[in-house]
């Protein structure tokens, strides 16, 4: 993922007012190995049911506000459908975006199963164990393959996001 600025950030928000776009609290930009993500996630400290991802789509940054599960909710084991991780099951959450444009004006919303603190890009360069692959060609094989799924099911679950009905 290339580099964003937290005015790119803001800038990019295609389902939430601008007022809400600048109040969000984004991460430390200055930390972050945007090499190593597919998209950038976070949940907002001060409004803990916001959280917001960010991802190049045809090579634009899209960024995108979810509704993010109760602190203390109830969690249950499941895959997420972005990185679809076997290993990290339990921290996998429904999060729910509005629609962008007026179908989100009018409650239309979307939701997916995400790894809860966003941790997709770190699950998809796991080392594979070896019954997955056994040798060094197949693991690279293997997280290259990871990588690219990743890639393609969370921008597809983004451009569903902005797509106008």
């Amino acid at each position: 993922m290339n580099p964003l600025t937290d005015k790119q950030i803001r800038r990019a928000f295609v389902n939430a007012t601008r007022g809400a776009a600048n109040r969000a609290v984004l991460p430390d930009l200055t930390t972050i190995d945007w090499d190593r993500l597919e998209y950038l996630g976070w949940r907002d400290p001060k409004a803990p049911l916001n959280a917001y991802v960010v991802l190049e789509l045809d090579g634009e940054p899209i960024a995108i506000l979810l509704r993010a599960p109760e602190k203390g909710g109830k969690h249950r084991k499941a895959m997420c459908a972005w990185c679809e991780d076997i290993v990290a099951v339990d921290d996998v959450s429904l999060y729910v975006a509005p629609r962008a444009g007026a179908a989100g004006r009018r409650g239309d919303t979307i939701g997916t199963l995400v790894c809860t603190d966003f941790t997709c890009s770190k699950n998809v360069r796991r080392r594979p164990t070896r019954t997955e692959a056994s040798s060094p060609e197949d693991r690279a094989r293997l997280i290259a393959s990871r990588i690219a799924g990743l890639q393609e099911r969370s921008t597809r679950f983004v451009a569903e996001v902005c797509r106008t009905r």
